[in-house]
């Protein structure tokens, strides 16, 4: 690493614009199988949550909870973008993780989303069934208590990722993860709100 860090600062004496490309190269964190497997599984996470919302506008009568489930559902999907655009940039596959469906198998239960294994806080077939199934005040507490638990499930896959020696350290997913704390904290705080009686 010093060595490398020599002849970076070597290159920018010759030639700043170059050397100082190399610098950043040499100084960024490296990637880890960790950081990969948290993209991967937190798309995943997130094409629920997508599900979730598009159920929304059919079903409630409460405007507040369109424009929540609205804001909810554009800022994953645009997640969902850049961390597609994260793993492509960091040699991981861009699909979520999924192989085959399990749901037969090995105890493991299944979103329903494309047979992706459930990660922290996803609902399950049987809890999405319900959800596709409700209307007006009973669909609202059922959708606001199911993504309490979603958002809950992301801090938890947040929080493992952080203490995964090495993990988060590269600067684009340590923004990422910063960023995902913050606002599934304060998305879990206003849907408290919401839950209480009106």
């Amino acid at each position: 690493m010093l060595i490398r860090l020599i002849v970076c600062l070597v290159l920018v004496a010759a030639s700043p614009a170059f050397g100082l490309r190399a610098v950043a190269q040499a100084t960024e964190s490296p990637v880890t199988a960790a950081d990969v497997r948290f993209m991967q599984e937190m798309i995943g996470h997130h094409q629920q949550a997508v599900e979730m919302t598009a159920l929304v506008s059919a079903r409630t009568r409460r405007p507040q909870l369109r424009l929540l489930a609205e804001r909810i559902g554009v800022s994953q999907t645009d997640e969902m973008a850049l961390m597609r655009r994260w793993l492509r940039a960091h040699g991981g596959s861009g699909n979520a993780t999924a192989s085959h469906d399990m749901s037969e198998h090995d105890g493991h239960d299944m979103s329903g989303t494309g047979g992706i294994p459930l990660m922290p806080g996803m609902l399950s077939r049987t809890e999405m069934a319900a959800l596709r199934a409700a209307r007006g005040a009973r669909f609202d507490r059922l959708f606001l208590e199911g993504m309490i638990r979603h958002h809950g499930g992301a801090l938890t896959m947040v929080e493992q990722l952080l203490h995964a020696p090495g993990a988060a350290q590269e600067s684009s997913i340590n923004r990422f993860v910063s960023d995902v704390d913050a606002d599934q904290r304060a998305e879990i705080a206003r849907m408290r709100r919401m839950l209480k009686p009106r």
